[in-house]
């Protein structure tokens, strides 16, 4: 599908949300946002870029953790998720980089003003790895007061954390390299690698190929059981988890199965409607 005709379904589909939100109680939620603008740390952009206000709808939304596909052309990274959507004027730059680096300037040091977490700005590297994000860290150099630091063994927190997904040769320049503005990553068979997590920070990966449970019926056990068991084993070593391709239209079925993301403490939810999983976070906190 071309990037025109998705924004437009996303739009399309926003207004639609908003619509059917505001009926019952759009009022209350906004009141909410004003009594108490927290971030949603666990909320996570996926292919934000298609929004219509790349990366600031995400943030009028309070999202945690935002994606954006780049491609490496010439000296450029330009952010979409096919080549044939490729627009120059699109890079990552005037998308994300400029506008996190302004507002974390007007916010004195933070995205969210009076929030000290950091956003996630998870990377995923679509064309050549190695010298895409060769390309990226020289990007990343320019901003280097924006990002958390791996420097010499230790990382210095910063507003926003880079993570590199995407293409995995990228992994050898970056374990490479004594000093980085960015991490890696990691799929569930990096769980109890070598790799620790101020490498390897995050563990993503695809819940249909790890799950048969759609959130229709009643959770398997044995699966139930086998979610929880990532979730010990990936914070016991200081990582995050999130995963991809779990279902996304709006219903009983996706409201389930977020409910057991959140009780097995799965830190990034992943979606494409923004408004959904922040009304669904904000009633699940006030539950």
């Amino acid at each position: 599908m071309a990037l025109t005709t998705r924004r437009r379904a996303l739009t399309t589909l926003g207004a639609a949300l908003a619509g059917a939100v505001a009926l019952p109680g759009a009022s209350a939620l906004a009141d909410d946002r004003k009594r108490s603008p927290r971030p949603l740390w666990r909320a996570h952009a996926h292919n934000d870029y298609e929004h219509p206000r790349p990366l600031l709808d995400a943030l009028d939304h309070r999202f945690g953790s935002v994606e954006a596909d780049i491609h490496l052309v010439g000296d450029q990274l330009l952010v979409a998720h096919d080549p044939e959507d490729l627009d120059p004027a699109r890079t990552l730059e005037s998308l994300y980089l400029d506008t996190l680096a302004a507002r974390v300037k007007a916010n004195h040091g933070s995205v969210y003003r009076g929030h000290r977490g950091s956003l996630q700005l998870l990377i995923d590297i679509k064309t050549e790895g190695a010298s895409t994000y060769l390309e990226l860290d020289r990007h990343l150099r320019r901003y280097r007061h924006l990002f958390t630091t791996y420097a010499h063994g230790k990382v210095f927190p910063g507003p926003v954390t880079a993570v590199i997904s995407g293409h995995r040769a990228a992994r050898v320049p970056m374990e490479a390299q004594t000093v980085r503005r960015a991490f890696y990553d990691g799929r569930l068979a990096d769980l109890g690698s070598a790799a620790p997590a101020s490498f390897v920070p995050l563990i993503s990966d695809n819940w249909t190929l790890n799950f048969t449970w759609r959130g229709a019926g009643e959770f398997p056990a044995a699966e139930r059981q086998k979610l929880h068991g990532i979730m010990r084993a990936a914070h016991a070593r200081g990582q995050k988890v999130r995963f991809w391709a779990t279902p996304d239209l709006a219903g009983p079925e996706r409201d389930a199965l977020w409910t057991e993301l959140l009780a097995a403490d799965v830190d990034f939810v992943n979606t494409d409607d923004l408004l959904g999983l922040e009304a669904f976070l904000d009633a699940h906190e006030r539950a």
